[in-house]
């Protein structure tokens, strides 16, 4: 075998239409686009959703909503998975943004929030971008210290 008598397999390729080349092509003429109109007409492109001149899916709705362009999105983290990593001897000591990160709870460029599903029963002091009420009081309750960065 060599590179000059290989072959694709049978059936696997076929040849195109060849478009525009004459009557005896068989695709001559109108070159397969019918009669008159935009559509036959060379460089014919349609707007993404023009619909023919009647109004558009896009106008015909009514404009709703407002979008923050300054909104901060914050991780929650709840104080039951907090717990459940100190039980795991995941997480000793203090709980801080980098702990969170090699846990795989957040990523670097994630701000946090600790809220206050579960409970917290060990004594630990939290650093975070932001708390519940609920999950202070929770982890004072506890002896642990809320540190707002």
């Amino acid at each position: 075998m060599n590179l000059n008598n290989i072959k694709p397999a049978a059936g696997s390729t076929f040849n195109s239409k060849r478009i525009g080349r004459g009557q005896g092509s068989g695709k001559g003429g109108t070159s397969t686009k019918g009669h008159k109109g935009q559509k036959s007409r060379a460089g014919y492109s349609q707007k993404i959703g023009f619909e023919g001149g009647q109004m558009p899916l896009q106008r015909r709705l009514p404009k709703f909503g407002f979008k923050n362009v300054n909104r901060k999105e914050f991780r929650g983290i709840n104080l039951d998975t907090i717990q459940t990593l100190i039980e795991n001897k995941s997480i000793t000591g203090d709980i801080t943004r980098e702990v969170l990160i090699e846990n795989g709870l957040i990523t670097k460029n994630e701000l946090v929030k600790i809220m206050g599903r579960g409970e917290l029963k060990s004594a630990v002091s939290i650093s975070a971008d932001k708390f519940t009420k609920s999950a202070e009081e929770l982890i004072a309750k506890a002896g642990g210290k809320a540190i707002t960065l």
